[in-house]
């Protein structure tokens, strides 16, 4: 494979020798073409194109937002699950993701810009009220095994993994169109922020509504999506070569390439165990409040607050990524991640903690910038998908599969603050030890024509 062969270029857009790219321009307003690359297609379709894909990431966002944002408090509060048991379900979620997405990274590897996998995945969102209504939230009190399988399927094929194929597909249609990704993403953040602002408010009346109004979001969602029309004949027909001559063979080779194994290990020992600690957060923050329902609304409000936050680190986070080169940030992301577990092991009152809780917004917008830098530097672009879902979403998710069912006995037993303490000098540790691990950005890959497209 091209990516086994590793050369130097001049200077690259993160700030640093590395393989020439194909993205964008900071301003997003002129395409910057790969070598010989042919301009990006007509001004007018680009700008139609960013802003129905910017469209599709906030009401994606709010149909995810609106279902999950407030999964936890559903399970202990309305489910009435223990912190264990709760703990059991994000495990098995987390387990449903890690069979999911290889397949998904693969399709959407194979369909380049097509959007036959969206499509599905908006046929998936549009039955969410329905299924945690009347399928999910029964089976979880009633027949637990078997809501654990059917959960973690849907949630997976719907939300958990959709959202990783979503965020590929707009990365490779700004690297097509010549448009950041982060700007577009910043739409995202902001629909999360937008409904999560109701979410705690519509669940002290009644937890349903929230399901019933995230099915109504994802019917413009699906609209969206089938608008998006990409233009240009002759460049889409060279990314979709490109993507169907992916294989199974070329998926494979990433486990004998050095770099993959150092991306895992910074994504499985440092994200994945944010992402555990992050997903009880909510039950030990409403804990800190006098009555369940003044902790729902404040942290619905909190989490509002911070998502708007992060949605203006996105549109801020590729200049610094650009400048530092996404090594260096992946590391910052880090470092932010520890200080967070720690500090909410540390500090105690509700006005703390929520300042605590803030520190998400500028960790998630550098992080999520960096790791598509850092793919399209030291992979090549037609797998981008299949590294995007793999190497950082499933290796997310096959951690937290090992990390949650621990953390919910250290819940149990030491409480949520002895828990962060743990979890926090851990990812610290692994975070130094990637200082070593992840490849520097100057032994970036050189692509041209067709591969550098995809």
């Amino acid at each position: 494979m091209t990516m086994q062969k590793e050369a130097v270029t001049a200077t690259s857009p993160a700030g640093g020798p590395g393989r020439q790219e194909t993205g964008a321009d900071p301003g997003g307003d002129r395409p910057t073409g790969a070598s010989g690359a042919a301009p990006a297609p007509g001004h007018s379709r680009r700008k139609v194109n960013f802003t129905l894909a910017s469209a599709a990431l906030f009401m994606f966002f709010v149909t995810w937002s609106l279902s999950w944002s407030l999964f936890s408090i559903w399970l202990t509060q309305d489910i009435g699950l223990s912190a264990g048991r709760s703990s059991l379900v994000i495990s098995a979620n987390a387990i449903g993701c890690l069979i999911t997405m290889p397949v998904y990274g693969y399709l959407q590897d194979r369909l380049g810009l097509r959007k036959n996998l969206l499509y599905w995945i908006g046929g998936l969102m549009l039955l969410v009220g329905p299924m945690y209504i009347y399928v999910y939230g029964p089976l979880l009190k009633h027949h637990f095994a078997l809501g654990l399988v059917v959960g973690s399927a849907y949630l997976a094929m719907a939300f958990a993994v959709a959202v990783a194929t979503l965020e590929s597909y707009t990365e490779r249609l700004g690297r097509f169109h010549g448009f950041e990704f982060g700007r577009a993403r910043m739409f995202g953040s902001l629909g999360w922020a937008a409904a999560t602002f109701f979410a705690g408010r519509l669940f002290n009346i009644n937890p349903n509504l929230n399901f019933w109004a995230a099915s109504v979001a994802a019917a413009v969602f699906v609209g969206l999506i089938v608008a998006i029309r990409v233009a240009d004949g002759r460049r889409a027909e060279a990314v979709d070569e490109a993507a169907s001559s992916v294989s199974l063979s070329d998926v494979k080779s990433l486990f004998a390439y050095p770099a993959f194994w150092g991306l895992l290990l910074f994504v499985v020992a440092v994200t994945a165990t944010y992402n555990t600690y992050d997903a009880m957060f909510p039950s030990y923050f409403t804990s800190l409040f006098s009555t369940e329902a003044e902790g729902n609304r404040m942290f619905s409000d909190l989490n509002s607050v911070q998502v708007f936050l992060e949605a203006g680190g996105m549109a801020l986070a590729p200049f610094l990524v650009n400048r530092i080169g996404p090594k260096k940030s992946l590391l910052i992301s880090g470092c932010v991640m520890a200080a967070r577990i720690l500090l909410s092991g540390l500090v105690t009152g509700a006005l703390a903690i929520s300042a605590v809780k803030l520190l998400h917004s500028v960790e998630l917008p550098i992080m999520l910038i960096a790791i598509f830098k850092y793919i399209n530097r030291h992979f090549e672009p037609r797998l981008s998908s299949t590294i995007y879902l793999v190497g950082f979403q499933l290796a997310t998710q096959l951690g937290a599969a090992v990390i949650s069912p621990l953390a919910g006995l250290g819940y149990d037993s030491i409480g949520y603050r002895g828990t962060y303490a743990v979890m926090g000098c851990c990812v610290a540790a692994v975070t130094a030890v990637s200082v070593l691990t992840l490849r520097p950005d100057s032994k970036g890959i050189t692509l041209t024509g067709k591969e550098a497209l995809a």
